[in-house]
Formats: structure tokens, sequence, C-alpha cells
């Protein structure tokens, strides 16, 4: 178990607490029924014996937790379409860029093009480019696929927003063409990787930190921060903070639960005083 364990924070960042332990087995299941294997110290024994590779990608992949749904925490959703809507006049011409870190099988990123595309039908405004990360090969299979069960698609949508953005395909719902070509699905490692190219005005990293240590945290932060222009916006989950985690970031006077990038010469000031 410790082996386990000690493969998804190396490769993932993430720890699992000890009240939440059960998930492994219960996540590892489904390999252990594939390969033939009777306990979690088979599966180890195969680890050390394949000195993890593709196998530990496997156990990572389904260790990570992928839990999500369409338009989750609606009003948080629609504060950030409204803050949006807003930082695009200020922005004039200039296209905004929007980027969901651990976006999962895709429900946020797609719900924020659908809120963003029915504001630019309704009021003739840009919608903005959406990039969307997650580490795990397989939701980002399932992300760029846009397909989804019954029971996926009714977590989060009315009926309305259905019947607009998806077909029924057999028991399933595909997300149509024009929804998914407005979003640019990409793997990325928060804890290992640099940030996606360019600069962003808003970024949401909703529910992701919360399985991080406290320096993996900080990690997290100092590339959020290389990405975001200044004064932007990062969206965390409604259990995270930046307090006490980073100085590239404080809560925004502006948009109530968000926070703000740094200005630079304000962070400097505020290094220089606390040294």
């Amino acid at each position: 178990m410790n082996m386990i364990t000690a493969l998804l924070e190396q490769r993932a960042g993430q720890q699992i607490a000890a009240n939440r332990a059960w998930r492994i087995e219960t996540a590892l299941k489904p390999i252990l029924r594939e390969r033939g294997l009777a306990s979690l110290d088979e599966l180890v024994a195969q680890l050390v014996a394949a000195r993890t590779g593709e196998l530990g990608d496997q156990v990572v992949d389904a260790l990570l937790n992928q839990e999500t749904s369409f338009f989750r925490d609606a009003a948080v959703l629609e504060a950030v379409g409204a803050a949006a809507r807003e930082m695009q006049i200020e922005a004039g011409a200039r296209r905004l860029r929007v980027w969901s870190a651990g976006c999962s099988t895709g429900q946020e990123p797609l719900s924020l093009t659908m809120l963003f595309s029915e504001a630019a039908s309704a009021e003739g405004e840009a919608v903005p480019e959406i990039i969307a990360t997650d580490i795990s090969p397989a939701a980002l299979t399932r992300a760029r696929a846009g397909k989804f069960s019954q029971f996926e698609i009714q977590r989060g949508l009315p009926v309305r927003r259905m019947m607009t953005w998806f077909d029924t395909i057999g028991g399933d719902w595909a997300a149509k063409p024009e929804l998914l070509r407005r979003v640019q699905f990409r793997q990325q490692n928060l804890t290992a990787d640099p940030a996606p190219p360019g600069k962003f005005d808003i970024i949401l990293c909703r529910n992701v930190l919360l399985y991080f240590s406290h320096s993996m945290r900080r990690r997290v932060f100092d590339t959020l921060s290389t990405a975001i222009r200044p004064g932007g916006l990062l969206v965390l989950g409604a259990g995270e903070t930046v307090i006490g985690q980073t100085e590239h970031f404080t809560p925004s006077e502006a948009y109530r639960g968000f926070y703000r990038a740094a200005i630079p010469s304000l962070l400097t000031s505020r290094t220089a005083a606390a040294g």
C-alpha cells in the first residue's frame, strides 16, 4: 500500500489521506481483474518487477480523482462568465484567454464554453480562447471525444442546454462539433510541467490543490503565476485558498471569492518589506 501511495505522489504530486485509503482498493479493482491478480500485494509485486513503467502509469491514472460534473458550483461559473464580460470590455479587441487546469473529462471547460458562447450570441461578444489541461491521458481521451452517459449529462445540465449543445448517439450524448472545437485539450502535470504558453486572463484550478501537500501547492501556485496576466483572476474550489500558501495571489476586491494575480511592482515591494 505504501508503495502505491508513494507512486501516486511521485508521479502526480497527490496524496491520499489515511481516512480515504479505502479508495485505493476500490479504484484498482479493475486493474486487478484485468491482470488476474488476487490482491494489492500481488499488484505491488508486479510493479516492483516491472519497475513501474506502463503498469505504474495505469495505477496512477486509476487513482486520480476525476469527480466532476457540468456546471459544478453553477454560481461560481456564472460569476466567471460575468467577470469575463467585464474583462473583455477592458481588453478591447484583444481576445480573452481562459485556462481550465485539472479539467478531468471535460465538463468544466465545456460548461464555460456554453456560457461564453451563449453570451456571445446574445450580446455579440467574442468567445474567449479556452485551454483545458489534465494529467490523465484516459480522462483527456474522453474529454476530446465529448461523449457522456445519460447520468453524466443530467448532472448539472438543463434540458435546454442538452438539446442545444449535444446529440444523442445510442444511449450516450455527444457534444456537437461547434462546442468541442472551442476547447483545446492538452496533457499537463501541474506539479512538474510548465504552464501552457501565453498569458491567461482567468485560470480555474478548482478542487485540485486539496490533494497536494503544502510544498506541492506552493509549486503549483508558482506555475500558475507564470501563466496569468498581472491583475488576472484565479478561481479555486470552495475548500481552497491562497492565504498562507503563496505571495503571487491575493483575494480580489472586485470579484468576491476569486483571487487576483499580484502586480509585479507590488509583489516586489511586499517581498522587500518581508525581507
